[in-house]
């Protein structure tokens, strides 16, 4: 009964997040993931680290396979090579039964998921200011609502200076 509340958790969690939100969310489940199977090595439970370091495996490919090139192309060769590295880590470890390999993937996966997390912050900070914004406005009477809104943080102007994300899969 437990397990089947927590898939329904985890479905509504999935399908009510932000973009940034789910890549945020897969960095902790490859960080998770990662960790078990550098629990089972320790333990030497050599299929129980086999099968979390093939899933941490498919969460970066499926991060590598989400990049958008069109929108910039520098930038996804940049991420691209990270993800690459993780993922040829995380194949070495389960292949070389390596901890220190995990432990090389790990350091790279908190320290892209503490940069992630900041990234969703402001971008919750640029959307909380916009609604504030326009609900500022909608108390103002309709004239003077125009008249703030020609140049004032309602064109977009504030908002538009916060890098939007796409994130696919």
């Amino acid at each position: 009964m437990a397990d089947n509340q927590n898939n329904t958790y985890l479905r509504d969690a999935v399908l009510t997040a932000t973009p940034e939100k789910l890549q945020l969310m897969l960095y902790d489940g490859a960080i998770r993931f990662s960790t078990q199977a550098r629990e089972a090595i320790e333990r030497k439970d050599y299929e129980e680290s086999y099968n979390k370091l093939t899933r941490a495996q498919h969460i970066i490919l499926e991060m590598l396979n989400g990049l958008d090139y069109e929108v910039n192309q520098d930038l996804c060769e940049r991420v691209a090579s990270i993800y690459n590295f993780l993922y040829r880590k995380l194949v070495d470890a389960c292949v070389g039964r390596s901890v220190s390999d995990i432990d090389d993937a790990l350091k790279v996966l908190r320290i892209e998921r503490e940069t992630w997390q900041i990234l969703v912050d402001k971008l919750q900070n640029a959307r909380d200011e916009e609604k504030r914004n326009q609900a500022g406005h909608g108390d103002a009477p309709s004239g003077a609502s125009e008249a703030q809104g020609a140049g004032s943080a309602s064109d977009g102007s504030d908002f538009d200076s916060v890098p939007r994300l796409y994130v696919e899969g």
